[in-house]
């Protein structure tokens, strides 16, 4: 793991292919407990071509010096993203 919050990521190579590949990724929070959500794609090895935009939050706690993390929520799709957006606008709409 990571000793840095900016340093954390869930890119994945498995025998020479990048199988999760991140794009993107915004920093929620920092400290001793780090948020992070990160736009990704998977690799389809049938079809040879990564898959369509996924989107995936992750909580990390730092101990002895290293981050490591605690819990995740995927969104599996744009759809769920934009439903996930529409709600918390509402929420926090003044």
């Amino acid at each position: 793991m990571a000793e840095k919050v900016e340093d954390l990521t869930i890119q994945y190579e498995d025998d020479g292919i990048i199988t999760t590949k991140e794009l993107d990724k915004a920093i929620l929070s920092k400290g001793t407990w780090a948020t992070i959500i990160f736009k990704y794609q998977d690799w389809d090895r049938q079809k040879e071509v990564y898959g369509p935009d996924k989107f995936t939050i992750r909580r990390y706690q730092k101990r002895d010096g290293e981050y490591r993390q605690q819990s995740k929520f995927n969104i599996s799709s744009k759809e769920q993203a934009l439903k996930i957006i529409k709600a918390l606008l509402a929420w926090t709409h003044d």
